[in-house]
């Protein structure tokens, strides 16, 4: 069985629609034909620009191309795209200037989403909701772009956007949990060398999986003497097990609640007394999800008919769904069924990545969505606006195919556990031990039923941090989902609230 399915791409393929795990009797006629030795291209286009931001004009320039990553003999294995934006004539200059590196998940997702949705001078345009624009797609400026209190690097791992492993075979390597934060880790070791960064406040910012791969990468790059200043992650899973819904393994159900709660009450599901207040509604729910709900869930088969009935009356209450929907479901709702269950009455759906998105399916009466509507209406304005802006304002020029979501990672995922879930939360405190002086920021969406809020916020909670260090773990949260940025309203807090924490992180 695959391990827990945190993000973008993976949760785009429930388990009902993956690949059977490949077969470790096939042939050698069925085994991938070598590849060419992997062309190695170091040429960088370099390009000029200007934003206002504010009442300031920030001159800055933007360096795009490929990091060949070698072999101990040298041989090159892979090659890593990445585009950074860097702060023209910086006071005090850029060695001492902050330094974020920025990726995303999946695994199997480039680092678009974070680069052209809120961090990099330049977004692509959406409505003020989030809500998907009529073609064709456009970039505007983004007077909201972290440029101005950091310089920014975002990394395609091996496998995305125009990242390429040298064959299949090398591609292994690379496609796993391990692999992964190794050749991220010895990215920045590059980056930092070639630009003369060492001496930059370093920062890493996650989104989805790369949460996963940025609390991981925190250790890999500590035990290398890379000491970060802080780590920004948005929409979290660290702890797999609190978002895999599976029998044995009852604490999902009462993970994804209040998520469930947030999106009935924004689709006004809820009862009169549940909707003046999200935050209010959502404390009350989360108090029952962490002790009622969790106790009546361990007691299995021997929970009495009249303590189920309590479950089925709360259940009812908070996430406005029937009754007997509740009871046939033995009391945990999945999120698929969720996601259809919560609007049948109206023929539609909610998101997955954003549960404010409604989709249409061809029957009212199926079990499960036909599709994410959340996920098909941020696709193909970043997919356009990127490919256009690469090219066109960065000029660089290649017929590759942008693996925006999926496509280039050529196997399963290698999580490297003997057991089904993976917990990178250990890591992370193991981090802060070794580095007392770093800071940590999450940014929760309430409407993320990706990565359920409650489920971070309770893996944080079990990291067994010392006290001492509690004050530097810091959180947001926000009304939208799994990409916050794109609701204006949120790209705007999160500015201000990720601005407030570079500066505390980055002060000596």
């Amino acid at each position: 069985m695959l391990l827990a399915f945190a993000a973008l791409w993976f949760l785009q393929n429930p388990p009902a629609s993956r690949p059977a795990r490949p077969d470790s009797a096939r042939t050698d006629s069925m085994k991938p034909a070598p590849a060419a030795p992997l062309s190695v291209d170091e040429k960088l286009s370099v390009t000029h620009h200007e934003i206002r931001v504010g009442t300031r004009s920030l001159k800055y320039t933007v360096t795009a191309g490929m990091m060949p990553l070698k072999s101990e003999a040298g041989v090159a294995e892979a090659q890593i795209f990445f585009m950074a934006y860097t702060l023209d004539a910086p006071v005090g200059g850029s060695a001492r200037r902050p330094l974020m590196f920025s990726f995303n998940g999946g695994p199997g997702s480039a680092s678009v989403w974070l680069h052209l949705g809120a961090l990099g001078p330049k977004r692509v345009r959406m409505e003020d909701e989030g809500w998907m624009p009529a073609a064709p797609y456009e970039l505007v400026d983004n007077e909201h772009t972290w440029l101005e209190q950091t310089d920014l690097v975002f990394i395609d791992p091996v496998g995305t956007g125009f990242s390429r492993a040298g064959t299949p075979e090398l591609g292994k390597k690379f496609w796993s949990l391990r692999g992964d934060v190794q050749s991220v880790g010895e990215f920045i070791r590059l980056y930092l060398t070639r630009n003369e960064r060492w001496s930059s406040p370093l920062f890493v910012v996650g989104e989805s999986y790369g949460t996963t791969r940025a609390a991981a990468l925190s250790g890999y790059l500590v035990d290398h003497g890379i000491a970060l200043n802080g780590i920004v992650l948005i929409s979290t899973i660290l702890n797999f097990g609190t978002a895999d819904f599976g029998t044995g393994n009852d604490l999902p159900y009462a993970m994804y609640l209040p998520t469930y709660a947030a999106t009935a009450w924004y689709h006004k599901k809820l009862g009169p007394d549940l909707q003046p207040s999200l935050r209010k509604t959502l404390d009350e729910v989360e108090r029952w999800a962490a002790s009622d709900y969790l106790v009546a869930l361990a007691k299995g088969d021997l929970l009495s008919a009249e303590e189920r009935e309590k479950v089925v009356d709360h259940l009812s209450r908070y996430t406005g769904l029937d009754k007997p929907f509740i009871r046939n479901s033995n009391l945990r709702i999945e999120l698929s069924r969720f996601d259809k269950e919560l609007l049948r009455d109206q023929n539609r759906t909610v998101g997955r990545l954003d549960s404010r998105f409604k989709g249409i399916d061809a029957l009212q009466g199926s079990e499960r969505p036909d599709f994410d509507p959340s996920m098909a209406a941020i696709r193909p304005p970043y997919t356009a606006a990127f490919n256009q802006y690469v090219r066109s304002e960065l000029g660089y020029k290649s017929d590759l195919e942008y693996y925006i979501l999926g496509g280039g990672i050529g196997s399963r995922w290698d999580f490297g556990s003997d057991n089904e879930y993976v917990d990178v939360g250990e890591v992370l405190r193991g981090t802060f031990a070794k580095n007392p002086h770093m800071r940590l920021f999450v940014a929760f969406g309430y409407y993320d039923a990706a990565t359920p809020y409650f489920a971070a916020e309770y893996t944080l909670a079990h990291m067994r941090l010392d006290p001492s260090l509690r004050a530097h773990l810091t959180t947001g949260h926000y009304e939208a989902g799994h990409m916050m940025y794109i609701h204006l309203p949120s790209l705007i807090q999160l500015k201000r609230d990720v601005g407030a924490f570079i500066q505390t992180a980055a002060t000596r």
